[in-house]
């Protein structure tokens, strides 16, 4: 059947002035011209960094957002030219929607000044004539991109999307400093309101503030500056009220006092709030969400605010889950000091003739455990583990290696300097009741740290062959 195209570009666009959103005259637009096209029709605008499908007929499922290079209608929205693609096998950038389709059309949807807003896309499973349908595309799309623009552009992202949009980064930060920066900009943008800040269980220390965003504002400022001297009490009892009530918020109203625990925020000029609660009562928080402004916040801005408060605990949850493993993984668990994976990346470092390795074994050791068990033997290299690090200065580390070997690695000024430190941590190990044997060395020029270490423990098996409890120095 021949088509008259003049009719329909004239039938497809009539209604368009009629329309009173950018994606009512898309609509309009793809159900007016499936009466003419028996094809896969769809609309896909830009919103924020992708491109959106606001209009489709004629498939069992459409892609919602496309990313904007991807598949023939991202490669037509990039480049602002029309594709005709006879056979879509061909086309590596063809994205599938229907598997009988063997022909598209894609045309740009373009604003009065000629940049592209959209894509107007067609997709046929029989017999066509291309040339004329892409014509007929583009009268169509120029029409619908002016009416678009006439109706303020492209439909704008909801705060739905930008919450999934902000749950993604928090999901993606890569430590906490990073996760509450993004947590607080995403409360900001999705409430529409001006400030946020988070206030987080601190352990003995009580609450204490998030980090800020690299760019705070005025309001954020202050209440950053008035929750500080308010101090940790202040601090408690919100994340208390917060808790042990829910979620709260301000309707709006002028001439109400806030309650007692929101005083310095009303000091700090917060005439609107959203207060919700975060993570659990005993080790949470809460995330404060304000207003200069007297606003009325709708139920779905705050469930919205709750939403985002329990992704970000998930996340900061997540984090602190992992550092943990990652500390358990390169620390021993009985002393808590770092293990031999730490142990052998810092001796890797070290240098010649300034990081002297101190070999460190307690002397009768194995009696301990013979005679009175595994228990006290665990709790006497506890015990010295505490004296030694004591015992060390600033900077100076201290690993456990073996069962009763331990190893110090010091930087030191010369051979006399280390020694002072290993009759140290012979006088410590002697406070607690107990005695060690210390080896010491010094890297030579072109030594690996293994051969350093084999010439301490040399030195430390010449101290234990001449009586324990005491230090040598391996010749240089």
């Amino acid at each position: 059947m021949r088509v008259d195209h003049h009719r329909v570009v004239r039938d497809v666009t009539v209604r368009l002035p009629m329309a009173s959103t950018a994606v009512e005259a898309c609509q309009w637009t793809v159900t007016a011209l499936a009466r003419y096209a028996p094809a896969t029709i769809s609309v896909l605008l830009q919103v924020r960094d992708g491109l959106r499908c606001v209009a489709a007929t004629g498939a069992w499922q459409v892609f919602a957002t496309v990313p904007p290079k991807a598949g023939v209608v991202g490669r037509v929205y990039a480049s602002g030219e029309p594709a005709t693609v006879e056979d879509v096998a061909a086309d590596p950038d063809y994205l599938p929607v229907r598997p009988d389709v063997t022909a598209e059309v894609c045309v740009p949807v373009l604003d009065p000044a000629g940049r592209p807003i959209g894509v107007l896309d067609l997709q046929w499973s029989g017999p066509v004539e291309l040339g004329p349908w892409r014509e007929t595309a583009e009268r169509v799309a120029a029409r619908l991109g002016a009416r678009i623009t006439a109706l303020g552009g492209p439909p704008a992202e909801t705060r739905s999307e930008k919450l999934l949009r902000h749950a993604a980064a928090l999901t993606a930060a890569p430590t906490e400093w990073d996760l509450m920066t993004a947590a607080i900009c995403a409360a900001r943008e999705v409430s529409t309101l001006s400030a946020a800040v988070l206030l987080l269980a601190g352990g003995g220390t009580g609450p204490r503030l998030g980090a800020p965003t690299g760019a705070p504002g005025e309001l954020e400022s202050r209440i950053r500056a008035e929750l500080t001297e308010a101090g940790a009490p202040a601090l408690h009892r919100m994340v208390t009220r917060a808790h042990r009530h829910g979620v709260g918020y301000t309707l709006g109203e002028a001439g109400h006092p806030p309650t007692e625990e929101y005083r310095p925020l009303a000091d700090a000029g917060v005439r609107t709030l959203v207060a919700v609660p975060v993570g659990p009562p005993d080790g949470g928080g809460v995330l404060l969400v304000a207003d200069e402004r007297l606003l009325r916040p709708d139920p779905t801005t705050v469930n919205l605010m709750e939403l985002l408060a329990g992704q970000a605990w998930t996340c900061l949850d997540r984090l602190r889950t992992l550092a943990r493993l990652r500390e358990q993984a390169s620390s021993d668990p009985l002393t808590g000091l770092p293990h031999t994976g730490p142990f052998g990346q810092r001796i890797a470092r070290a240098t010649p003739g300034r990081t002297a390795l101190l070999a460190i074994d307690v002397d009768g050791f194995k009696a301990v455990n013979d005679t009175y068990g595994h228990q006290a033997g665990d709790r006497l290299l506890v015990g010295l583990a505490r004296a030694l690090e004591a015992a060390l200065r600033q900077g100076d580390e201290l690993y456990r290696i073996g069962g009763d070997e331990f190893v110090a690695v010091i930087e030191v000024n010369r051979p006399e300097e280390a020694v002072r430190i290993a009759e140290r941590l012979a006088e410590a190990a002697r406070g607690t009741g107990r005695t060690i044997s210390v080896g010491v060395a010094l890297p030579r020029p072109g030594e690996s740290p293994e051969q350093t270490l084999r010439r301490a423990d040399q030195a430390l098996y010449a101290v234990k062959r001449q009586g324990r409890d005491g230090v040598r120095l391996a010749a240089a």
